[in-house]
């Protein structure tokens, strides 16, 4: 049989990625018999692996039931079931779930709730938004404006909103200086977001905007103690919000429901998505407090925002199964105990390595990041593509991972992202392990040679 052009627009146009035809727990399955150990869950999504007999049995049962019906109408049941599960209980102060397709469009809802709030308010000058570089907050417009990925944002600049600004990430391997504490690196960190309040007029910010843990971007990067508190109280001072991003590090991927639990505080807005749904079905969810729900309410009365699919049915329903498995098997506990397990291993088999100059993460999310020189953490010339290498690499070997580059700054820098399935074995994470170090030597061999 001759072999055709894709008509799907695929991510590169220069080559067609091989099909997956199945999947089995923590292994996809490529149509030429390969099983690929998806080590990073696609995009940190798959958190149950593939083919999960709960989760398919649910959608199937809702798909028999009622497939689809717009939310300017009717609710479902699985929506408010969804709902009642996230906040319910009120975590943290957040009381109401708008459930979105994915990651980018709960952050243009985050940002958009906290706009008209401030407007019901009688505060329609706070219409700025603060950042940092080197995030990522999804890819529309809106999105874009608000992540500070240089690569991503570059071709669109033009297009981008002149409301967000960014100050510097709370990245401890590049940002830190070395003769700072901690503590120090966080009042810098602190007094710089102070400053930008100024600089932008403090009354007329509405949020504050972060991932607890950075993502895809610069993999992996968890804030030194006692910023986010930092950041919290700038924000309570000056009576901005502050949104938190978890649409990657959230819902069980670092070892509690929500990221922020282990940094002490607590989002007036939060953004979920990849570990809602686990990839069974497209779905996100912005998390909104009770006080920015009963302002609106008691104004304008709604919400000015919608999309054709919030609360899809079959997607609700998904992700309700997803979160009950989490709960009733116990996954946020394996999730710290295979997490430490990773960070063991990873630090055995790259803690000496002389091209791994950071081994970071919590829970099930860590990263490797790869330099030319470790003593001046000097990054390989973007020139090389090492990122791209040992994706390639790896995939070769049956190792799903997801390595990134412009880890620095957008241009320099690479770096590996593992995210495995929640329900991964002790066994499977040392297989991961052993796999990715194979890749990333041979790929150094041939570079260095």
């Amino acid at each position: 049989m001759t072999a055709r052009t894709s008509r799907v627009l695929h991510r590169s146009l220069r080559e067609t990625p091989p099909k997956a035809i199945g999947g089995d727990g923590i292994y996809l399955i490529a149509e030429d018999g390969r099983r690929v150990i998806d080590a990073s869950g696609g995009a940190a999504v798959s958190c149950l692996g593939h083919q999960h007999p709960r989760v398919i049995a649910a959608i199937a049962k809702q798909t028999s039931q009622l497939a689809y019906a717009h939310t300017a109408f009717f609710s479902s049941e699985p929506a408010e079931a969804l709902a009642e599960v996230l906040v319910g209980h009120e975590p943290g102060g957040l009381a109401y779930a708008y459930f979105v397709s994915g990651g980018s469009e709960a952050v243009e809802a985050s940002i958009k709730l906290a706009r008209q709030y401030f407007i019901e308010r009688g505060e329609p000058q706070r219409q700025h938004f603060i950042a940092r570089r080197q995030s990522y907050h999804g890819n529309t417009l809106g999105a874009l404006a608000a992540g500070g990925n240089a690569w991503r944002r570059a071709p669109y600049a033009p297009l981008l909103s002149s409301a967000f600004s960014h100050v510097s990430p709370a990245f401890t391997y590049h940002e830190k200086h070395e003769s700072e504490t901690d503590a120090q690196f966080v009042a810098r960190l602190a007094a710089e977001l102070e400053a930008e309040f100024q600089r932008l007029g403090p009354d007329t910010v509405a949020a504050f905007l972060a991932e607890p843990v950075v993502g895809a971007t610069a993999g992996a990067v968890t804030a030194p103690e006692g910023y986010f508190k930092a950041v919290r109280a700038i924000c309570d001072r000056h009576g901005a919000l502050l949104i938190l991003d978890e649409v990657m590090s959230g819902m069980g991927r670092t070892g509690t429901t929500h990221a922020w639990e282990q940094e002490g505080v607590a989002p007036d807005i939060q953004a979920i998505a990849k570990g809602l749904g686990g990839g069974y079905q497209p779905i996100g969810a912005m998390l909104a407090s009770k006080r920015i729900i009963d302002t609106i309410r008691a104004g304008s009365g709604a919400f000015q925002h919608g999309h054709t699919y919030l609360a899809h049915p079959l997607a609700c329903a998904a992700a309700l199964a997803v979160q009950d498995v989490i709960r009733e098997d116990g996954l946020l506990a394996q999730v710290r105990e295979r997490g430490r397990q990773l960070e063991q291993r990873l630090t055995e088999r790259f803690g000496n390595h002389r091209h791994v100059g950071d081994i970071r993460g919590r829970g099930l999310f860590w990263a490797i990041e790869l330099v030319a020189d470790r003593a001046a953490r000097t990054p390989f010339d973007p020139a090389l593509k090492l990122h791209q290498k040992i994706k390639a690499e790896a995939l070769a070997s049956g190792l799903g991972c997801y390595p990134g580059g412009g880890t620095v700054d957008g241009v320099r820098g690479d770096h590996v992202l593992l995210a495995p399935p929640y329900i991964t074995s002790a066994q499977e994470i040392d297989l991961i392990v052993d796999k990715l170090g194979a890749a990333v030597d041979n790929v150094l061999d041939n570079i260095n040679h």
